[in-house]
């Protein structure tokens, strides 16, 4: 590292501290020649990934669109702001490690999806509307029974609701 006082390549780490969950690594520096102090911060380079939109435009990925997109979903409801963030954190992980250049805007909302079902069906329901863009009631009404029959709310949780009910009456 040189120094950006007198340009000199003999430095020295004082110190290094991790920082923001140990993504970044921050390093407080001496040059040996004039003795000044400054501060370097190492980071890791996230790959440059395209994102195709459903009318073939690209646009660079963002996360901060995830998780603005959850928050409206999940607003008024008991999901907490680190959930989102785990989501948002979650599907760019797996983004990554899929080592595309390009991804569809199709994938990245059915992984988000897939997160946010098993969060809160609400949530869920929101974004699958806008997501999804339902062409009227009907598709709207077909994606709830979906839901309904497969989640914690639906036929394959209705036995173990008669069966709690038997005992409580008991």
């Amino acid at each position: 590292m040189r120094c950006p006082f007198c340009g000199s390549s003999h430095t020295r780490v004082l110190e290094k501290r991790e920082i923001e969950d140990g993504k970044t690594v921050r390093r407080r520096r001496e040059c040996l020649k004039c003795k000044r102090r400054f501060t370097t911060y190492e980071r890791f380079e996230k790959a440059n990934i395209m994102v195709v939109k459903k009318d073939g435009r690209r646009e660079q990925f963002d996360k901060s669109k995830i998780i603005n997109g959850l928050i409206k979903a999940c607003e008024k409801r008991p999901v907490s702001m680190e959930d989102i963030q785990k989501i948002a954190e979650d599907v760019e992980t797996q983004i990554l490690l899929k080592n595309k250049s390009e991804i569809n805007s199709k994938e990245i909302g059915e992984m988000i999806m897939r997160k946010l079902k098993k969060l809160d069906n609400v949530a869920y329901i929101r974004f699958a509307s806008v997501y999804r863009a339902f062409a009227d009631v009907g598709a709207f009404e077909k994606e709830l029974k979906k839901m309904l029959e497969g989640g914690k709310y639906g036929r394959k949780n209705k036995k173990k609701r008669r069966k709690n009910s038997k005992i409580r009456k008991k």
